[in-house]
């Protein structure tokens, strides 16, 4: 019984001496936290400095008017270093229980550290957000202009892209004088009226052989029947009356006679400047082969030359090329044609297009080429008439041009007729002139039709297309 009181004893004993080694171990840990000021762990590991205010400064300056004080450089390895402490059971009573002065003083530091801290991140966010919503609105106008320069400078090199790509618009060349080119090309081609009427005339005194002789030759011209006996007695009374002329007379007495039958007075201007408040229409008319397409071409070119602003009308849907050709001659001339890319298309619903067209673009005239047709083609004849009446609905046609192949002579003649009944036409466009000893078309043509002669073409040149002269005609085809 002895023994079990005293082992009894000893384990209490043992107990508080662990409860009592325990609480000094605990007062000691708390003793430490309380002294050492909590450190940012950069500053623990010395890498950054911060600007401190001391504890007075501020009190003297208040929480609420505090600023940030000079910076200063602080080793904050020092600072790390754990501060001597006085043992919790060595203090005072009162030190105890609310602390010294002194630990106060310690953690008034602790507390201006932390807000130190804090005030720094908060002084810092408001500077980063103001800059934020100050430079967006601008930064934003600043993408929007300079999205809209890179455009405007994209747009700009496009342009100068398809500059620098599209053909070169050429000047034509005046269309005055360009008849005097015809007597040289005509002189080439051994000119029957000019050579061998001459000729024939000089001999003296004529005998009847010798005027069915003449006879022979201008029809051989194509002068036709009426103009031939006109002009041969007209020549056999002036023989008659001033006796055998001389080479300078005989040249005198043809060439007036000539310029008698191919009429001066007839009105050969052509219908291309604006009247009222719309352009010109001008339509183009003729059988497969004369040249048309390339007549609009060129007459646009003669036009150019003369100040005026066309428009061209590709109505000749069924040639596979004709749109693309009068395209061509359009863009080498700045001139813009209106055409449809869809086969087959209704070529009066393109007249049509390219009158608006026109009077949009406040043009002075507008060309419309149609596609050839042969006379006795009576469905094609038709759709002509239609072209002409869909255009009209919308403007009056101020002129129709009859393309004929001059080499063709007095065999197109009957579909001249035919084409000037259909779509009245109220002149006619010698092509080819250059390459026929048979000037006297032009007289049979006019005779025939009660239409001028308006232009003729003079080569294959780009300019040879040329408003006819009748005196020039004549000169060229004497000489």
């Amino acid at each position: 019984m002895d023994s079990l009181w005293v082992i009894l004893t000893v384990i209490t004993l043992l107990v508080l001496l662990a409860l009592t080694v325990g609480v000094t171990f605990l007062r000691r840990g708390s003793s430490r936290s309380t002294s050492a000021p909590t450190l940012p762990p950069t500053q623990e590991r010395g890498e950054s400095t911060s600007t401190l205010p001391s504890a007075k400064d501020a009190q003297r300056r208040g929480a609420n008017t505090y600023q940030a004080a000079p910076a200063s450089t602080i080793d904050f390895s020092k600072v790390a270093e754990p501060q001597q402490h006085v043992p919790v059971k060595d203090l005072p009573t009162e030190t105890a229980a609310g602390g010294s002065a002194a630990a106060d003083e310690v953690v008034v530091d602790e507390v201006i550290v932390d807000e130190v801290v804090v005030d720094e991140v908060v002084l810092d966010e408001p500077t980063v957000e103001g800059v934020v919503v100050e430079d967006a609105p601008g930064a934003q106008g600043t993408a929007d202009q300079s999205v809209l320069a890179t455009a405007a400078t994209d747009t700009a090199e496009l342009r100068a892209d398809q500059a620098a790509r599209a053909p070169a618009v050429e000047k034509p060349e005046s269309a005055v004088g360009r008849m005097g080119r015809l007597r040289g090309r005509l002189a080439r081609s051994n000119s029957a009226i000019g050579k061998t009427l001459l000729s024939l005339l000089a001999k003296g005194e004529l005998s009847d052989a010798d005027w069915e002789e003449v006879e022979d030759v201008l029809l051989g011209a194509d002068l036709g029947a009426s103009a031939t006996t006109e002009l041969v007695d007209r020549l056999r009374s002036r023989v008659a009356v001033e006796g055998t002329p001389t080479p300078e007379q005989l040249h005198d007495w043809l060439h007036t006679e000539l310029l008698t039958l191919v009429d001066p007075s007839m009105d050969r201007r052509i219908a291309a400047t604006r009247v009222g408040d719309r352009p010109a229409v001008l339509m183009v008319v003729g059988v497969n082969g004369t040249g048309k397409t390339t007549t609009v071409g060129k007459l646009a070119r003669v036009l150019v030359a003369q100040d005026k602003q066309p428009v061209l009308g590709a109505a000749d849907t069924f040639r596979a090329a004709a749109a693309d050709q009068l395209q061509t001659w359009g863009a080498r001339v700045g001139v813009p044609t209106v055409r449809s890319d869809k086969e087959g298309a209704d070529p009066a619903a393109v007249a049509f297009d390219a009158v608006k067209e026109g009077n949009e673009q406040h043009a002075d005239v507008v060309l419309i080429d149609t596609a050839g047709r042969l006379h006795n083609k009576v469905g094609l004849m038709d759709e002509l008439r239609k072209v002409k009446r869909v255009v009209e609905k919308q403007s009056p046609i101020d002129e129709c041009l009859l393309v004929l192949d001059a080499t063709t002579g007095q065999n197109g003649m009957q579909q001249a007729r035919i084409f000037s009944e259909a779509v009245d036409v109220t002149g006619v466009v010698l092509t080819k002139l250059d390459g026929t000893a048979k000037g006297g078309i032009v007289v049979l043509v006019q005779r025939e039709l009660g239409v001028p002669v308006k232009l003729v073409g003079l080569g294959e040149g780009p300019d040879d297309l040329a408003p006819f002269d009748p005196s020039a005609f004549v000169d060229a085809v004497l000489n």
